[in-house]
């Protein structure tokens, strides 16, 4: 939305007086800001302090969902993996991080654990799912991949060239599930180097295929699905 951020608020409150407006897609800077205008928010939304969806229903309330970790999981459920009771890691506790975080709880991975270079992001994030989850095992200051089914890159590295792996791949199981989040390209050095440890893996760019069909059932509109949008597009190697 091209509006200045003090201007947003009252901008998105007139717009959803509309008639003809069923709702909208919000994108960076406004995520967070949303979440303040919302009269209805999912828990993911509460956990990851972020919206990428609202609605207006029937009352003309605003309702709210993030749905970056709804598509993970759905790509993970497509491709075979058994999300309940697996041993997650989720490597960056951020925006994406923390609401891949919120899916895997709420699809009921056994255990979690959490790492972001600045420690508190991860402790703040492990505090926050608890509140939802009380009875969570969640660990976190390690991002040591032995022995775990499912570990996920939801941080930036892969983006450039030369960045650092987001943990030590000759820890990985061979048999283990890994995900990756950087979409400017469909392999990074994380995904080819956990393919060749012998891994199954996910694209960033799953996880946006797999995220617009969960858009389109929010809204109540004629679905689709990922191997048709997939079809549709260009991805750059």
């Amino acid at each position: 939305m091209g509006c200045r951020a003090e201007h947003y608020g009252p901008f998105l409150r007139a717009v959803f007086t509309l008639e003809n407006l069923r709702g909208a897609l919000i994108t960076m800077p406004h995520k967070v800001s949303t979440v303040a205008l919302l009269d209805e928010a999912s828990p993911a939304v509460h956990i990851a302090g972020a919206c990428n969806a609202v609605r207006r229903d029937e009352g003309g309330r605003l309702v709210g969902d993030l749905f970056d970790g709804e598509g993970f999981v759905r790509g993970l459920l497509r491709k075979g993996f058994v999300v309940h009771g697996a041993d997650a890691l989720v490597v960056g506790a951020g925006g994406v991080g923390s609401a891949i975080a919120a899916s895997l709880v709420a699809a009921g991975v056994g255990s979690l654990g959490l790492f972001d270079a600045q420690h508190a992001s991860a402790e703040a994030l492990a505090t926050r799912l608890k509140a939802y989850h009380p009875g969570l095992r969640v660990r976190t200051g390690s991002n040591d991949p032995a022995g775990l089914g499912l570990v996920v890159n939801a941080t930036p590295l892969g983006m450039n060239d030369g960045d650092p792996l987001p943990v030590d791949v000759s820890r990985l199981e061979p048999g283990a599930f890994v995900g990756e989040v950087v979409m400017k390209r469909e392999r990074t050095a994380f995904v080819e180097a956990a393919s060749a440890r012998g891994c199954q893996v996910q694209a960033g760019t799953d996880m946006l295929f797999e995220q617009i069909p969960a858009y389109l059932e929010f809204f109540g509109l004629p679905s689709t699905t990922p191997d048709v949008l997939r079809a549709l597009c260009r991805l750059d190697p």
